[in-house]
């Protein structure tokens, strides 16, 4: 299975998408702001990155740009997931090179899912 980064700063949000990979297998390391998500994408070389677009210091947005950035990281597949649904919001997002966009709220299992879809086409 995979070693799962989840930045996620609401703490219930980020304990269910931590129990719902965990319980399919995955490993998840999961990180409550952008800064930390940055220094554990380098730290722990995770297998996909999932961002909250909304955190505080540094935005899912900003990180997701500053992993494409960094040779070790640009091709790190990354899934952005967000309560701002607008075509705009998605389009900001697939353009700082997300590899998918989820609303919020989401099904747990469609969020493994897609997961699993991502690591799929990255393993290939």
């Amino acid at each position: 299975m995979a070693t799962i980064l989840v930045a996620e700063d609401d703490a219930d949000i980020r304990d269910l998408i931590v129990f719902k990979l965990e319980q399919i297998g995955h490993t998840v390391v999961p990180v409550g702001d952008g800064r930390s998500a940055l220094s554990k994408a380098h730290d722990q070389a995770p297998d996909i990155v999932l961002l909250d677009v909304m955190m505080p210091g540094m935005s899912g947005i900003d990180v997701c740009r500053e992993l494409r950035k960094d040779q070790q990281t640009a091709e790190l597949p990354i899934i952005l997931l967000t309560a701002r649904a607008q075509e705009r919001d998605v389009s900001v997002g697939l353009a700082a090179g997300a590899d998918d966009y989820i609303v919020k709220p989401f099904s747990p299992r469609v969020l493994a899912d897609r997961v699993q879809s991502v690591l799929t086409r990255a393993r290939t």
